[in-house]
């Protein structure tokens, strides 16, 4: 019995969840060419690029959609067995409103997790995407000149020139202090290149060792890599991209390098906690409206349609409080990320613990 009412539960919710995740990034697109179309038009972009650039942000947008359409098709599927009194005829079979509920939480966990991995996926097809509506984005990144570079494992770099395009580090110098693993090291190379298989060879220089016994080795070489060299052209420039177009393992060597520059990392802190946050407030805002709105008397759609937007409008609000909080440095990056769901869990919580199973 607790089997045939699992798979009913789950249809339902999946029946309201699906068209909304992908019908709600169709009222994003819409809304987002009527904000932008003079914009796309001065630029000069061919509608199949344009159409194309859409594509590539669908994902995104489906990401944005899911908490929602999950919160809907939650206050729809437990909204509608409350009116048609399928929960009291389940209660009165010794089915507990916890036990009703569990398909659909266990059902926000696995979205949650698709969330995550698609939240890897977006940063790729949004770089896509830049390329095609603002070409000229890449060409505005100019070179680094006469700079200081503290990298994460190898030490101080400095530079004459660094062609970020190019992946090219003209009169580098890398200097690296004695430590009980490795000796102290001097590098001096006339020119660096980058190469996405095999990070920075290095061209026409001289490699000095300052050995434990005190003792120095220099040797002269024509090339030779530095695997400890992580870091990449765009991350020595210390201007990261947009934080949508990056990782969250890209963020954290982007926000480590901005530290190491002395810049202020804070609101890279924030959206990369976010990274993990959103995808996990489709659990919160599941387990947050499924007693919400069986605890109420009334019913029908209007009323499952204002839960869903008044808590949708709420919980957004707090998201862009506790931005623009945690990169003020007002409070702490993952208490500004995290607040949110914590809020709306703990409100979840008790709310569960007062509905009449």
């Amino acid at each position: 019995m607790t089997r045939l009412l699992d798979r009913y539960i789950l249809r339902q919710f999946i029946y309201t969840f699906i068209p909304l995740a992908t019908g709600l990034p169709l009222l994003f697109i819409i809304a987002d060419i009527t904000d932008n179309i003079d914009t796309y038009m001065d630029r000069g972009i061919a509608m199949k690029n344009l159409a194309l650039s859409y594509a590539y942000q669908f994902p995104l947008f489906v990401l944005y959609a899911f908490p929602i359409a999950a919160l809907v098709a939650t206050v729809f599927t437990i909204g509608g067995m409350t009116r048609h009194q399928e929960i009291t005829a389940a209660k009165a079979g010794g089915i507990s409103f916890y036990r009703i509920f569990l398909p659909i939480g266990v059902l926000s966990v696995v979205i949650a997790a698709g969330a995550l991995a698609l939240g890897e996926l977006v940063p790729v097809t949004l770089r896509k995407r830049a390329e095609l509506i603002e070409p000229g984005r890449a060409a505005d990144t100019g070179p680094r000149i006469n700079f200081v570079f503290q990298t994460e494992r190898e030490g101080v770099l400095s530079a004459r020139r660094l062609e970020p395009r190019a992946g090219e580090i003209t009169e580098l110098v890398l200097e690296r202090n004695a430590t009980a693993r490795a000796p102290g090291m001097h590098l001096l190379a006339r020119r660096a290149v980058w190469r996405t298989r095999g990070g920075w060879r290095l061209e026409d220089g001289w490699k000095r060792e300052l050995l434990a016994d005190g003792t120095e080795k220099a040797t002269r070489f024509d090339t030779l890599g530095v695997p400890g060299l992580v870091e990449t052209p765009e991350e020595l420039l210390a201007e990261p991209r947009e934080p949508e177009e990056m990782r969250y393992a890209e963020m954290t060597r982007f926000i480590g390098a901005i530290e190491r520059s002395g810049g202020d990392a804070r609101p890279l802190r924030v959206e990369r906690a976010q990274k993990l946050a959103i995808p996990m407030a489709v659990v919160v805002i599941v387990l947050f409206g499924a007693p919400l709105v069986t605890s109420s008397q009334r019913g029908g759609t209007a009323y499952g349609v204002g839960v869903s937007l008044g808590i949708t409008i709420v919980y957004m609000l707090l998201f862009r409080v506790g931005k623009a909080l945690g990169s003020s440095g007002a409070i702490d990056p993952l208490i500004a990320a995290w607040g949110p769901n914590a809020i709306l869990l703990v409100a979840g919580l008790f709310l569960m613990a007062r509905v009449r199973t």
